[in-house]
């Protein structure tokens, strides 16, 4: 698929990520610099009121932007602003989706969410496409 594929009200592929692991959030823990403990720490997580560590909620937002990974030779994103919509849990299957709602010029607008394997949304919002 290429961005002249791009269709009014399409779907790209989802994309399905392996089940969050603690390696994961201790990785991007060191390359964000946010060390809060509740995303690497059980019992600082349980100390926090949370059922256990939860992954960063930039994490599963900059997770997104792999969906158009596959376009970045023809494009990159312009702009992009989501809303977090719940927690991702340790072991957690997250899913990637994107629908085409606006195209004008160079730019495609899509909706963009994150879904858990219970298919409850845990980021939602919009990101815009800007063609070369």
């Amino acid at each position: 698929m290429t961005t002249a594929d791009f269709r009014l009200g399409e779907h790209i592929l989802d994309l399905t990520l392996p089940p969050v692991s603690r390696l994961d959030l201790i990785k991007y823990s060191g390359a964000s610099g946010d060390y809060n403990p509740i995303h690497t720490i059980d019992e600082e997580a349980e100390k926090a009121g949370l059922p256990g560590i939860i992954a960063h909620g930039m994490w599963t937002m900059g997770s997104l932007s792999k969906l158009f990974s596959p376009f970045y030779e023809e494009g990159y994103i312009e702009d992009y602003s989501i809303r977090f919509k719940g927690m991702v849990f340790l072991g957690d299957v997250i899913t990637l989706q994107a629908d085409l709602y606006e195209m004008k010029d160079k730019s495609a607008k899509f909706h963009v969410r994150a879904v858990n394997q219970d298919g409850g949304e845990v980021v939602k919002g919009d990101v815009v496409f800007r063609k070369l």
